[in-house]
C-alpha cells in the first residue's frame, strides 16, 4: 500500500482531477497540470495503489499497447468531497476580501498555500480574482501559479477535458466529472474508510 497520504497532496488532486476530466495519458497530464512528467508517473501509480485511478492496455497502432487511465468510482467521490472542502474554503476567503479583511486572507494563504494550484486548475478559484487579490496584498506567484494562470492558464486543463466521460463511459466520468458535488454517487458503496463523514468502498486508503 502507498505510504503517501493522499488528502494532504494537492499534486494527487490535480492529477486525479485530470484523469476525471478525460485526460488519459502521462504526457497529457504533464502538459495540463504543469507537473513534471516523473513526478506524475509516481502520483499515477500513488492512485492506482489507492484504487482511485484505473489503469487499462489496450491494443494500439501496429499492434503496440496503449496505456489509458481513467478515475474508479471510488476516486470521482473523493475528488469530489476535496473540491467541494475547497470551494466552501475559497468562498469564505472572498467573503473576507471583500470586506476588507486582509489578515485574515493574509493567514489563509501562509497556512494553504500549496493547495492554490490545485484550486487554479479546477476552476475552484477565478484566476484574475487571485492575480486581483495577491497584487493587493503585494505577494509575488509562485512558478506554479504563475505556470496555470499565465499563458493558457487553466482553461487549457478544463478544455482539454470537454469530452471527458462519454468516451469510454468508465468508472463515473459519464457523471460530471469533478464538477459534480458528488451526490449522484452517493451511498453507492458500502464499507472501506471513511472520509469526513462519507464511506467510500474499494480498499485502503492511506489518508
Amino acid at each position: 500500500m502507498s505510504s503517501v497520504r493522499i488528502n494532504e497532496s494537492p499534486n494527487h488532486f490535480m492529477v486525479l482531477d485530470a484523469i476525471g476530466r478525460g485526460v488519459k495519458t502521462i504526457d497529457k497530464i504533464a502538459k495540463v497540470t504543469r507537473l513534471d512528467k516523473a513526478r506524475v508517473e509516481l502520483t499515477v501509480n500513488d492512485l492506482i495503489v489507492q484504487r482511485l485511478v484505473i489503469r487499462t492496455e489496450k491494443k494500439g497502432f501496429l499492434g503496440r499497447t496503449k496505456v489509458e487511465l481513467t478515475i474508479s468510482h471510488t476516486g470521482l467521490q473523493v475528488l469530489n468531497a476535496k473540491k467541494q472542502e475547497l470551494d466552501k474554503q475559497w468562498q469564505q476567503v472572498q467573503q473576507w476580501y471583500n470586506n476588507g479583511q486582509t489578515q485574515q486572507v493574509q493567514g489563509y494563504m501562509d497556512n494553504n498555500r500549496m493547495w492554490i494550484p490545485m484550486m487554479l486548475f479546477s476552476g475552484i478559484m477565478n484566476a484574475m480574482f487571485f492575480m486581483s487579490m495577491m497584487s493587493m496584498m503585494g505577494l509575488a506567484l509562485s512558478p506554479a501559479e504563475s505556470g496555470l494562470v499565465g499563458g493558457e492558464g487553466a482553461g487549457a486543463a478544463a478544455d482539454s477535458g470537454d469530452t471527458a466521460g462519454a468516451e469510454d463511459g468508465s468508472a463515473g466520468a459519464d457523471s460530471g466529472g469533478a464538477d459534480s458535488g458528488g451526490a449522484d454517487s452517493a451511498g453507492a458503496d458500502s464499507g472501506g474508510a471513511d472520509f469526513g463523514g462519507a464511506d467510500f468502498g474499494g480498499g485502503d486508503f492511506s489518508f
